[in-house]
């Protein structure tokens, strides 16, 4: 019989686990291989497989990264005494290191899509690097109304490459809790979504999984990200999952008292979910939710609310 863990239980073991697990060097390949098994009689078929596509070529650039600088060590030094994390989103994004890395995924990918594709795709290739910033800038603090949702896909995917690839490979980064739980003590960018683990000394656990670099890090359960409250929090999932909401492998945690939620995958009910296709394939739960009076603060860079 399994024993059910109480918060203070839980709580009392987030000494044990390490705080920050990097991702894993074929991230991008897993997701594009989930992306393309969920693709089929999915509402979104082609968007998933336009996703997968764009994850082949950030494994290529994670294989093989575009001859780029990286930040240097003074420069993760001075974001820390900054109090920022060693990667921090909003200073790195003005040095323009990134922008090697857009225009190496521009030139890998090979549009397969339907002519919106390749507006999009020409609408990067043409603008400055000036404009780029811009839109870079925006997608990162949130303010999707001020990037074309149909470049959102396009300008994720290689900062998400970028930042992934600076996470595993740059020397002696050190991780500290940001103010809020939901923030990544690696870029600063606010998480997309929760992974509970299902394996080893971890099984039970909750790593939340950073929308830019994919860092992971320690969250206790049974506390909302967002406002740090446990009273009342419920669980929800989709009407037309084929689970009961017990064994839902995705589940949501909404929270009573700030009206925001959080999706959760849990890996012992499928121990191949991925957070970037878990999200994409349930998006009609962010609907249903939106209209029960609840807020989402997890972006997925791929794409544009309401894109």
């Amino acid at each position: 019989m399994r024993a059910t863990l109480e918060p203070q239980q839980i709580a009392a073991s987030a000494s044990t686990p390490p705080y920050v697990d990097l991702p894993a060097a074929n991230l991008f390949a897993h997701r594009a291989e989930r992306l393309r098994a969920l693709a089929p009689g999915h509402e979104l078929q082609a968007f998933l497989r336009l996703v997968a596509d764009l994850s082949d070529v950030q494994q290529s650039l994670l294989d093989q990264p575009p001859a780029a600088a990286t930040p240097s060590a003074e420069c993760l030094l001075q974001c820390q005494r900054h109090g920022l994390p060693p990667l921090a989103f909003e200073s790195l994004v003005r040095d323009g290191m990134w922008q090697p890395w857009l225009q190496a995924s521009l030139q890998r990918y090979r549009p397969a899509g339907p002519p919106a594709v390749r507006q999009a795709l020409a609408s990067l290739e043409l603008a400055s690097a000036e404009q780029r910033l811009v839109w870079a800038l925006s997608l990162l603090s949130g303010h999707f109304s001020a990037v074309p949702a149909a470049v959102v896909p396009f300008m994720g995917a290689a900062l998400q490459a970028a930042w992934t690839y600076w996470l595993r490979n740059l020397p002696n980064l050190t991780f500290e809790p940001r103010a809020s739980l939901s923030q990544c003590p690696g870029c600063g960018s606010p998480a997309m979504a929760g992974v509970i683990r299902q394996r080893g000394a971890h099984n039970g656990l909750r790593y939340l999984v950073c929308s830019l670099c994919a860092c992971q890090w320690h969250v206790v359960r049974v506390k909302c990200v967002y406002c740090e409250q446990s009273k009342g929090l419920d669980y929800v999932s989709l009407a037309s999952d084929r689970h009961s909401p017990e064994t839902a492998p995705l589940r949501a945690e909404t929270c009573p008292m700030c009206h925001q939620f959080l999706k959760l995958l849990y890996l012992e009910h499928d121990s191949d979910a991925e957070v970037v296709s878990g999200d994409l394939t349930s998006l009609a739960l962010d609907i249903g939710l939106d209209q029960n009076g609840f807020n989402r603060l997890a972006p997925n860079l791929m794409v544009a609310p309401g894109g």
